[in-house]
Formats: C-alpha cells, structure tokens, sequence
C-alpha cells in the first residue's frame, strides 16, 4: 500500500472513529509504529488531524454545535476523570468556588470534597439541581436567561457575576494554546468565563488532551490570566511546553488516577 493511500485510510478511522492510536494502526496496516508516527506527523502538518501521544483525534474547527446532553451530562472519558479528581483537591474549606455545565464540570460533581463545607456559584441548571442533595455545599445558580448548550452566559448573568468575589474558578473551553490562551465556540460564552476569570482570586482550567493546542472562534482569556492549566498525559508535549514557556503552571494527570 502507498503512503497516500494509508493516510486516507487513516483520515477516514479519525473522522469515523473520533480517535486513533498509533499501535491498533501499526498492527491494521502491517507497518511500524514509528511509520504510522510519521504518517500522522505528516497528517497534522497538513491540517488533516490532530496528533496525541497515543494517536490522533479529528482536527477541531473553530465553532462547535451544542453536545448532546446525553454525552455531556455522562460518566466522562478516563482522561475527564483524571483531570477532574486532580482539580477537586483544590477545594479548601470555607471557599467559594465557581463551577459552569460543561461536560468536564458535570465529571468534577463525582469528586466534590463531603468532608468540608464550602460555596458553589453555578451557571448551569444541571448543576444546581445535582448540587442541592449536598448538605455541605451552599449553591448559588447566575440569574439570566436560560441557554441549555452554554449554561446562562447572557448580559444579565455576566453583569451578576460581576457583583461577587469568587476564590477558586473552574474553566473550560474549547481549546487552549499558547498562541490563542483559552477560547469558546461563543463570545457569549467567552465574555461570560472571562468576567468569572475577573473576579476571582485563583482561575484553573480543565482541559483533557483534546483541548491543548486547539483554538476555538472566541478568546476567552489570555494564559497570564490562569494560575493552573490541569491536563491528561496525552497532551501534546510540543504545545505543553510552549505553555510552560508562558510561566504557566501546568499539572498533568496520569492514567492511574
């Protein structure tokens, strides 16, 4: 088989499968690993794919559609679960910490601290209601209108959020890169993370491997801003040390989380 004939191949498992690894590919193919690393090193400089450490997952393009609830709302991916077991011991008592309905959000509510009491400002109905059956958690949601895919991330709410002090704020994104820092599908949304980014005293993002060197239509905030990035070991080595470059502290999970 030509190279090209493999790589369209390859192209196709990405688009189909929503990810890749090397090693299922070499042993497929009949070829080394090394060969299927060059392949999808070839790939990525293309613009084809996305290379991680294990493989490739689909090129990001720069706005998303809104995730089906049912994957949002899920058990979540190992990498997810990683970042967000790491993230939960960041919570002390007595802080007060900003939470929003993404997927990775709804993954940290499994790892929430029961044996200190604290205060969670949400955005997200999902959330909230999740969060009322803890007896040690105080619960605020934003006031605003209600926008399923975002969370309420309209004027009303950013103006909202903008009265509070927050300690510790938990974000997300579409992407984070050093070039671009951390961005949304939305500037709705990107307006809204940044106004939280503002008012409190520590930000950390989660981002599993996907996110990292990927960059979304709406910059949310610079890197400077964030005193944490939380990632997963199959974040790009190059792009994490391009971050690290920027000063940026950067906690990478392990598998065996």
């Amino acid at each position: 088989m030509f190279v090209e004939e493999r790589q369209v191949q390859i192209l196709s498992k990405v688009r189909l499968l929503g990810r890749v690894l090397a090693k299922e590919l070499a042993e497929e193919f009949q070829v080394s690993i090394d060969t299927i690393r060059r392949d999808l090193t070839m790939m990525e400089e293309k613009g084809l794919l996305k290379r991680t450490h294990g493989g490739a997952v689909p090129l990001s393009k720069v706005r998303r559609f809104p995730m089906d609830d049912r994957i949002r709302y899920s058990e979540g991916t190992e990498h997810q679960n990683a970042v967000a077991k790491l993230a939960a011991a960041y919570i002390e008592q007595g802080d007060t910490i900003f939470i929003g309905g993404a997927s990775i959000h709804y993954i940290l509510l499994k790892y929430l601290p029961v044996d200190r009491n604290y205060t969670v400002i949400t955005n997200s109905l999902v959330i909230a209601e999740k969060l009322k059956h803890y007896s040690n958690i105080e619960t605020y949601i934003v006031c605003g209108k209600v926008k399923s895919e975002e969370g309420i991330v309209d004027p009303l709410a950013t103006e909202f959020i903008r009265t509070l002090r927050i300690d510790t704020a938990f974000l997300t994104g579409g992407g984070i890169s050093a070039k671009h820092g951390l961005s949304s599908s939305t500037p709705e949304g990107a307006i809204f993370q940044r106004t939280v980014a503002e008012v409190s005293r520590q930000t950390i993002c989660l981002a599993n491997f996907d996110k990292v060197g990927t960059e979304f239509f709406a910059k949310t905030i610079d890197l400077k801003d964030l005193d944490v990035v939380i990632t997963d070991w199959e974040a790009p080595d190059e792009e994490i040390e391009k971050i690290r470059q920027l000063s940026v502290k950067i906690i990478i999970a392990t598998e065996n989380y």
